[in-house]
């Protein structure tokens, strides 16, 4: 694929994120809906009617066939039963009463669950293998009389599938969940039955309903289970899943020996009706489909399985992470005490670097700002970059003293700032975007780390100025909480991997020393962070020293800003790849901050969608309560994240109040630019400059706040 095809020719990914996602929805709604499977324990369901059905129904025997209509039912012979054991295969428990039921040489009949079948499909085949019947107790163990036509043909449908893949056969018997006795049928019962007759099956009901699935203890589930009937042959219900059956195993043992020794004899449903065995051979194309539906509810209960994980990672990761920058912080703010003690201020020199292409709005009130500075030896160059607006001669026109203009044809930004470090004049040079405005105390505070002759490059505090909109309320927590508790722990991990644009010192001689502004990223900044380190120089943050920034003020702009600084972070991370194994400040860099942009700026985000479609999946399928006490949990986690943040920083806790809108819509941009961001890394895609348009208002409003508190 060419190296500079267009970005727009690959936006084929957003319809494959969305095919993506919808396939991943089914999937989880189809596990949601196999794992709906009750226990014996379960309730019908409200509504369902409860008129008795017809004589012809209720005076029925437990084994019904409905054929054109008409009720044709059989009942055991004298002194046979015939145990059936309902809500299995159950791992633990069906091969136990089968082992009970070997010792004692008895048969009975499994209703089995279809989707307990695709999870345990070798007990289905031991139970045939061992002489022993099958029959069908539905997919999922729904009330069945409470569901429409429709529904209750999956469920018979899906079973006989289910069995029909694991074992080469197909069931006829069939026993509907909740379920008892032909006396207690109604209305609705009798359409279930019909619909299940329309399907081939033969209804298994009970004569006897030992009440295991109550656990009541062994003696009562023995003795309702034994209750004389003066030789009577009996159907009995009992239970191999949905829960412990401790009590059926015991209760089973000890039945089968009383009764065995009264002369009864245990068999399957249709021996002891002396009819062929019920299953019959499936066809190859039931048995395919039997295995297809195996393999996708396989799939779904993994994908369950790995959400589920990528949620308790996510959720240990960002708890770890704010446990980190807890502990980081704290020990931040013992070293800035410590770097605050140094009884000679640093007051060298200091050269002001201002790229500016297209500024007219912000560049006057940065000058402004940066003239007004209490630093006492300070210069100001300002890089006008082939500005098609009048950026430059704003700058000459203000006359300010110690402010030297330097015009040059468009070559980007990188450009722009290797000029002014050419034609600077200190050894301290401070690099400041053309948008930003610097209180006067800003310099001085932020070249005071330079003392430590070690300190090669100092961050800055960058703070969103113009807030007053939603979206700037968003970004200034986003600033404070995500950039700035990170540099605090980038400090203390000595491992900074990004000095912003906006606001950054550096010694002039480390500057000529990697090269001066790396063009071939976009993302210069990082980059240029990235090589100090590498370069063996200590980068360290100084919160004090502050830097108001215009933030994008529509979802479009701040798109274009952010795809541009993940690219651009992605394409540094990259180029400085081998200081993973480095020693020194370059390895701390690439094995300290690489694996923790590449976690929290690039896996997590990918994964984001997922997550929020697991939390679609979660309102529809889980109880809202559970839901929403988890999400108030998170959403709770991270106010007091923010409100800590902001009181680090000395900002208001009134944006507080922003922070749940923001998952709803700026988390959604964040992470969508993070998935544009590599796709087009993976393309080898290269992505032009995007410059955010300035409107004026940060600097006005910064402007407005200084005169204010002057007054």
């Amino acid at each position: 694929m060419p190296k500079h095809i267009a970005v727009k020719d690959a936006r084929a990914h957003w319809y494959l994120l969305v095919l993506s996602l919808l396939v991943l929805l089914v999937v989880l709604s189809l596990h949601a809906y196999t794992t709906g499977v009750g226990g014996g324990t379960g309730h019908p369901a409200n509504g369902a009617d409860p008129t008795p059905a017809g004589d012809e129904f209720t005076g029925a025997g437990p084994v019904i066939r409905l054929d054109g209509g008409a009720v044709v039912s059989r009942t055991m012979p004298a002194r046979t039963i015939a145990l059936t054991f309902d809500d299995g295969p159950d791992p633990v428990w069906t091969p136990r009463i089968l082992e009970v039921l070997r010792r004692h040489d008895a048969h009975a009949t499994f209703f089995v669950v279809g989707a307990r079948v695709n999870e345990h499909p070798e007990l289905v085949r031991r139970i045939l293998a061992e002489g022993d019947e099958l029959g069908s107790h539905t997919f999922t163990h729904p009330d069945l009389s409470a569901l429409p036509g429709w529904r209750r043909e999956i469920e018979f449908s899906l079973t006989r599938s289910a069995v029909a893949g694991a074992t080469g056969r197909q069931v006829t018997l069939m026993r509907p969940p909740y379920s008892a006795s032909p006396q207690s049928l109604t209305g609705n019962d009798v359409g279930v039955l019909r619909d299940g007759a329309r399907t081939g099956h033969v209804v298994v009901l009970t004569d006897v309903d030992s009440g295991d699935w109550q656990r009541p203890g062994v003696d009562a589930i023995v003795a309702a289970a034994s209750r004389e009937r003066a030789g009577a042959g009996a159907v009995v219900l009992m239970h191999d899943g949905g829960g412990d059956r401790s009590q059926t195993l015991a209760a089973l043992d000890r039945l089968l020996g009383e009764l065995t020794a009264k002369g009864y004899r245990f068999t399957t449903v249709s021996e002891g009706l002396g009819v062929p065995r019920s299953d019959v051979a499936a066809p190859a194309v039931a048995q395919l489909r039997g295995k297809a539906l195996r393999y996708v509810q396989l799939g779904a209960d993994l994908t369950a399985d790995a959400m589920n994980w990528l949620l308790a990672a996510a959720l240990i990761l960002g708890i770890g992470r704010l446990f980190v920058q807890v502990v980081a912080t704290r020990v931040h703010l013992g070293r800035v005490r410590r770097r605050r003690r140094n009884p000679v201020p640093v007051q060298a020199p200091v050269s002001v670097i201002v790229p500016a292409y297209n500024e007219a709005a912000n560049i006057a009130a940065t000058v402004r700002s940066l003239v007004t500075s209490d630093y006492p030896a300070l210069e100001v160059i300002v890089v006008d970059d082939g500005s098609s607006d009048d950026t430059a001669g704003i700058v000459e026109r203000l006359g300010l003293p110690g402010v030297r203009v330097i015009r040059q044809a468009n070559a980007g930004k990188p450009a722009a700032l290797n000029t002014g470090i050419r034609a600077a004049r200190a050894d301290l040079v401070v690099l400041v975007d053309g948008d930003t405005v610097f209180q006067p105390d800003t310099i001085h505070r932020l070249v005071q780390d330079f003392a430590d002759p070690g300190v090669g490059a100092i961050s800055g505090n960058t703070k969103v100025a113009n807030r007053r909109r939603l979206l700037g309320r968003w970004q200034h927590l986003e600033y404070v909480i995500g950039f700035n508790l990170d540099r605090r722990m980038y400090d203390v991990l000595r491992c900074m991997p990004t000095i912003p644009g906006a606001i950054g010192a550096f010694r002039r001689q480390v500057l000529v020393d990697v090269g001066g502004v790396p063009a071939d990223t976009l993302a210069e900044d990082t980059d240029l962070t990235m090589a100090v380190l590498r370069a063996g120089w200590k980068v360290t943050y100084e919160e004090s020293a502050i830097a108001w920034t215009e933030a994008p003020s529509s979802l479009r702009q701040l798109w274009r800003q952010r795809y541009r600084w993940c690219y651009g972070t992605m394409q540094a991370m990259w180029k400085h790849r081998r200081s993973v194994v480095e020693r020194g400040a370059g390895g701390r860099l690439g094995r300290r901050a690489l694996p923790y942009l590449a976690v929290f700026q690039v896996l997590l985000p990918l994964t984001a969608p997922a997550v929020d479609l697991f939390a679609i999946y979660g309102l529809i399928f889980l109880p809202w309560s559970q839901l929403i006490l988890a999400w108030l949990g998170l959403l709770g986690l991270q106010a007091l994240t923010a409100a800590y943040a902001l009181h680090l920083d000395r900002e208001r806790y009134g944006p507080l109040w922003t922070l749940p809108l923001q998952q709803f819509v700026y988390r959604q941009v964040m992470y969508l630019v993070v998935i544009q961001s590599v796709v087009t890394v993976l393309l080898g895609s290269r992505l032009r400059w995007h410059r955010m348009v300035r409107t004026g208002e940060a600097a006005a409003l910064v402007e407005a706040g200084a005169a204010a508190s002057r007054r």
